[in-house]
């Protein structure tokens, strides 16, 4: 298997700060407690790292949550396995995930931080694959890049374990 580029380096960096910019924009003001970035990992290292940095606010805290659908392959399982969210009740949470696809990861965490009592939830995903969406409530508030039916690797995306390092987003070619 051989990586290919998608999404270089740079256009990743500038498209994380302009995220930051709009969140920003959009979030600052009117909370006792700082903004909760809720990582899913363990895709979305790498994106929170960068997105936290790149949020001009004055407090931010950063959560993370294991989560998982696949097991290996290159295919959601259908099942989301989670571990329990952390205290949120009153609190502005914004999930951050690497791969938005079928919905159901995204709308599991989002109804479990709601019943958990959340003040207000959204959601930021680096990647969006709208052409395998299952669940109409996996819906994401920020996108960065929407991106057709692909296997992608990199920028903390895997295939088993591996490609977790790449600085660009690649589909992964056979050959």
């Amino acid at each position: 298997m051989r990586p290919r580029v998608l999404i270089p380096a740079e256009r990743i960096a500038a498209r994380v700060r302009g995220l930051g910019t709009a969140i920003a924009r959009d979030l600052a003001g009117g909370r006792d407690a700082p903004l909760l970035l809720l990582a899913l990992l363990d895709g979305g290292f790498c994106f929170v790292a960068d997105l936290a940095r790149a949020l001009p606010l004055p407090d931010v805290e950063i959560g993370f949550l294991r989560t998982s659908s696949y097991r290996g392959g290159t295919r959601s399982t259908g099942v989301v396995e989670r571990e329990p969210v952390p205290a949120v009740a009153g609190r502005s949470v914004l999930i951050v995930d690497d791969i938005l696809d079928t919905g159901r990861t995204l709308a599991a965490v989002r109804g479990d931080l709601t019943r958990a009592g959340a003040a207000a939830v959204r959601a930021c995903v680096l990647l969006d694959k709208p052409a395998r969406r299952i669940d109409p409530d996996g819906r994401a508030d920020y996108v960065g890049f929407t991106i057709p039916d692909v296997f992608v690797i990199g920028y903390g995306l895997d295939h088993a374990g591996r490609f977790r390092h790449l600085p660009d987003l690649c589909v992964l070619d056979d050959g």
